[in-house]
């Protein structure tokens, strides 16, 4: 789906909700709910059973709960306005650019 600027953050003990975070952007809101929706099924497809899923209606910036893996896919701007990375990534060196 060509999302953009991927980051994965381990949250493996510092998190009791989830092992990890991936946090990646989308050019506009119908390329935001196409990562959304592609990712969503595809976790479906390799079994995954519950999976919540936010933000569709605006697609500005859509969660995907999985259990053991949160993936937020931001528009540009709104993911520079909230800045998750830096409330994550600050002081520790678990976190990989793919």
């Amino acid at each position: 789906m060509k999302a953009e600027d991927v980051l994965t953050i381990d949250l493996r003990g510092r998190s009791a909700v989830s092992d990890y975070m991936v946090i990646v952007t989308g050019r506009s809101n119908r390329h935001v709910g196409a990562i959304a929706e592609t990712v969503a099924r595809g976790l479906k497809d390799i079994g995954v059973k519950k999976i919540r899923t936010e933000g569709m209606p605006n697609c500005d910036w859509v969660l995907i709960d999985s259990g053991d893996v949160v993936v937020h896919v931001f528009r540009p701007e709104v993911r520079e306005f909230y800045n998750l990375e830096r409330l994550w990534i600050q002081n520790t060196a678990t976190a990989k650019t793919v």
